[in-house]
């Protein structure tokens, strides 16, 4: 028959271990603990960076929608007045011309009626040389 003593080398093994997991727990576990927290805050702080860099950005790009929004209008009532002040310029021209046209006519009439006036001694003149010269012809003797 076989008997078992108990040995004492296992409450010493079990005393090393329970060592061995405080020693392992100060030296490994809470270093790395301590690390991944870090990382974590690290991450948490570079999330909040960057959702506040882009509310900043949304703002601007809202501020810059806004002021582009604006030009846009400005320019639209700018290109209005603009287009305004040419049909009221091109209003004035034809008014001014409309305004010299009679007078232009009134020249040109009196120019013309002159020239007839002119015309007509000139061909009184001539129609009596020339009647006097068919008479000749006609009645084939000197007048």
């Amino acid at each position: 028959m076989v008997t078992v003593l108990p040995d004492h080398s296992i409450l010493f093994q079990m005393t090393i271990f329970i060592c061995l997991i405080f020693i392992l727990n100060f030296l490994l576990y809470k270093p790395i603990l301590y690390i991944i927290d870090r990382r974590k805050k690290q991450l948490e702080e570079s999330e909040n960076e960057i959702k506040l860099f882009n509310e900043s950005v949304e703002k601007r790009v809202a501020e810059y929608e806004e002021k582009l929004k604006q030009a846009k209008i400005k320019a639209s009532e700018l290109k209005k007045e603009i287009i305004q002040e040419g049909v009221n310029q091109a209003k004035n021209i034809v008014d001014a011309v409309r305004n010299e046209i009679p007078v232009i006519a009134r020249e040109f009439q009196q120019k013309m009626d002159k020239e007839v006036q002119e015309a007509k001694l000139i061909l009184d003149g001539h129609s009596k040389e020339l009647s006097l010269e068919i008479a000749r012809k006609v009645l084939g003797r000197p007048m």
